[in-house]
């Protein structure tokens, strides 16, 4: 029996009238890589925040370990999990007071704190940047200080808005690398928001295609890759348009 840490029942999503997101049912499996794949705005971001916390749906439910989602419980829900978003919003300050933020909002001691972002540094390859000033870095270091300011926090969930999207390859490699040992190593379960099927395909478990606000498949991401069932999907990872 699968373990699963989220699930979505009929989840939609309205701005003004206008639906984003339509009944959408999801599954998550705890401990696995899970990819929302599709075009540019088709509502990742949207369900990443929904699925966050940050945002309350127009209708449906949120799941969590088997238990729907209660405003009692709201917070500590929330604590559980953390979202990186597309461009890391970082302050005008030290990598440390970075990363360290959220341990200072949540209370946590001095000692404590150094050691915790200390690891962090160390797990995302930036030892040693404790001072240096944040702002100042090149785009793959600042979403990898973005990534251990979320490490830091040890999520059980760690959701990623198109994580590597204006990176070099490089970066993107050193990345990617970095979201697979941190599900290997600390068996966190996340979920990846991408148009890129290739980082899609070398990442996830399980996959997601979302497309006009639905749900349109959902599975296993190597069958989904290799035969999907749905041709809209075969034609996006062919590159072509998808109507």
């Amino acid at each position: 029996m699968k373990n699963y840490t989220i699930q979505t029942h009929n989840l939609s999503k309205e701005y003004n009238g206008e639906a984003v997101l339509k009944e959408i049912n999801l599954q998550l499996e705890r401990g696995r890589i899970h990819a929302i794949i599709g075009p540019s705005g088709v509502g990742k971001s949207v369900l990443l925040r929904l699925l966050n916390l940050l945002e309350e749906p127009t209708s449906g439910e949120i799941h969590f370990d088997g238990k729907a989602l209660r405003e009692n419980n709201r917070l500590n829900l929330h604590r559980r999990m953390t979202l990186v978003f597309q461009k890391p919003v970082l302050f005008n300050t030290s990598v440390y007071e970075n990363v360290a933020y959220g341990l200072k909002v949540r209370g946590e001691n001095r000692s404590s704190i150094l050691e915790k972002v200390k690891k962090a540094l160390k797990v995302v390859g930036l030892k040693g940047y404790e001072h240096k000033r944040a702002r100042d870095l090149s785009g793959g270091e600042k979403q990898r200080v973005a990534i251990a300011r979320a490490m830091v926090l040890e999520p059980e969930i760690l959701f990623l808005d198109e994580p590597t999207s204006d990176l070099d390859p490089r970066n993107v490699a050193i990345i990617e690398e970095l979201i697979k040992y941190i599900n290997g190593e600390f068996k966190t379960t996340i979920v990846i928001a991408t148009h890129n099927m290739f980082q899609a395909r070398r990442l996830a478990h399980e996959a997601s295609f979302l497309f006009e606000g639905r749900i349109i498949e959902s599975g296993n991401a190597q069958e989904i890759f290799t035969s999907p069932k749905d041709r809209r999907i075969l034609r996006f990872i062919k590159g072509k348009m998808i109507f």
